[in-house]
C-alpha cells in the first residue's frame, strides 16, 4: 500500500514558508498547495466586495460566491478567484495585513 504524507509548514507572513514548502516539495517528488495563497485569495474578495468577515450571515453568504483554482507548472503557481487570475493582487499588503485575521476565522478554515 502506497504511503501518503502531508507536511505542513505554519509560521509568520512573508517569513520563507512557501519559499521552503515549494523547495522541499520538489525535492521530495510531492505536490506543493500553497494554502496560505487560499487564504490571501479569500481575504481579497473579502476586501474587493467589502464583507464585514465579523458579521457571520454576511461571511456564510460571501464564501458561498468564493471559487479558487490553484493552476501551476513548474515555475510558478497561479491562483485564480472566481475565474480572474489574482496571483499578483493577493501579495498586496492591504491582504498580508489582514490574511492571518481572515484564515483563523473557523467558518473560513472549514471551507
Amino acid at each position: 500500500m502506497k504511503k501518503l504524507y502531508q507536511i505542513a509548514i505554519d509560521g509568520f507572513s512573508s517569513c520563507g514558508k512557501s519559499t521552503l514548502a515549494k523547495a522541499l516539495a520538489k525535492k521530495l517528488g510531492f505536490l506543493f498547495v500553497d494554502s496560505g495563497a487560499m487564504y490571501r485569495a479569500v481575504c481579497y474578495f473579502f476586501i474587493q466586495n467589502k464583507i464585514n468577515f465579523y458579521d457571520e450571515a454576511e461571511l456564510t453568504k460571501a464564501l458561498d460566491s468564493i471559487n479558487i483554482i490553484l493552476k501551476s507548472n513548474e515555475t510558478v503557481q497561479k491562483v485564480f478567484l472566481n475565474n480572474d487570475d489574482v496571483t499578483e493582487e493577493i501579495r498586496s499588503m492591504q491582504v498580508s495585513n489582514l490574511v492571518s485575521e481572515v484564515a483563523a476565522l473557523s467558518p473560513v478554515r472549514k471551507n
